[in-house]
This record gives structure tokens, sequence and C-alpha cells, in this order.
């Protein structure tokens, strides 16, 4: 027997192992990515979720001021962290607006309640149809609309301290 036809099988066993290593090390990204950067936000008009608390359409949205659309839930883990952070930025001026998606009143007003509200407005999307036209693929997700109601960037997953200064630039350009 040749020597190539013995060392065929190892050859093949090393090629194998080098793309398991190679796919290890280089995950797919999952994240769903908006295709409505630099589009008009897709016509709205959620019911208020919370008395005391106006609802959310986006014709309020185009009012010539930026807004930070977050889409969250009170079912929602990194919801609980990202709301100090809203909480910072509603400090700084930023104009915050929710969408509550698959959510309950008395779960949001809870939530709400022990977390912080940086709210200005939060609309319930009970069936996640606003989510989705947007074409956000989980909570949280938010989205910076200009004060034409563009949507000039979005943020998949929570907004963290260290992310601040790019909303806070990404705002900014939306003027």
């Amino acid at each position: 027997m040749s020597r190539a036809v013995r060392f065929a099988p190892l050859a093949l066993l090393l090629l194998i192992i080098v793309a398991l290593v190679w796919r290890l090390t280089t995950p797919v990204n999952n994240n769903v990515h908006s295709t409505l950067e630099g589009k008009p936000v897709p016509a709205f008009d959620l019911p208020p979720i919370l008395p005391g608390k106006p609802a959310l359409s986006s014709d309020e949205l185009a009012t010539g001021q930026p807004h930070l659309v977050n889409v969250f839930a009170s079912w929602c883990v990194p919801c609980v962290t990202e709301v100090k952070v809203l909480e910072t930025l509603k400090a700084r001026g930023v104009a915050v607006e929710g969408i509550a998606v698959r959510d309950r009143p008395a779960d949001l007003a809870d939530f709400l309640a022990r977390n912080g509200d940086p709210y200005e407005r939060i609309g319930s999307d009970l069936q996640s149809q606003v989510q989705i036209s947007l074409g956000s693929s989980g909570v949280p997700e938010s989205f910076i609309v200009d004060g034409k109601g563009v949507i000039r960037h979005q943020q998949i997953g929570a907004i963290e301290g260290s992310d601040v200064p790019v909303i806070l630039r990404k705002l900014e350009q939306a003027r």
C-alpha cells in the first residue's frame, strides 16, 4: 500500500479538527439587524399600558426632536440593568420612549416601581406586531429615531454604561 493512502485518514482527521477549531473560534452572528435604518418608522398607534402614562404612536416620533425608542418587557432579565442606563440618558435630556412587548399592566407597573421609570410614553405591543415591523428580533432593543421619524440607529441588546457616549453621539447626529 502506498504511503499517501496510509496517511489519507490521518490527513482527513486533521482537516476536520482544523475546521472544527476554526468554527469554534469564529461564532456566527445571529443578530437580526433592522433593514429600516435610514427609513421612516413604520406607522403604528399603540394603546397605553398603564394609567397615567401616555401611549405611543409613530406620529409622536416625528416632532422635530430625536427619540430613543426602547423595546422591552418586564419579564426580560437584561432590561432590569438597562433601565438604570436609560435613566442616566433621560437625566442627560434624552427623550426615552418605550414599547412594552407581550406584557401585562400589573407586571409592568411592578417592574417600573422596582427598577425605575425612564419612559416618557409606553405603548403596549401585546402581539409584538410593532416590534416585528421595526425589525426587532428580541428584547431589549433600542432605536434612535430622528426628529422627522426616520430610524438612524439600532442597538441590539441592552444599552450598557459603556454605550452611553455612542448613543449620545448618534442622538446628536440625528438632530
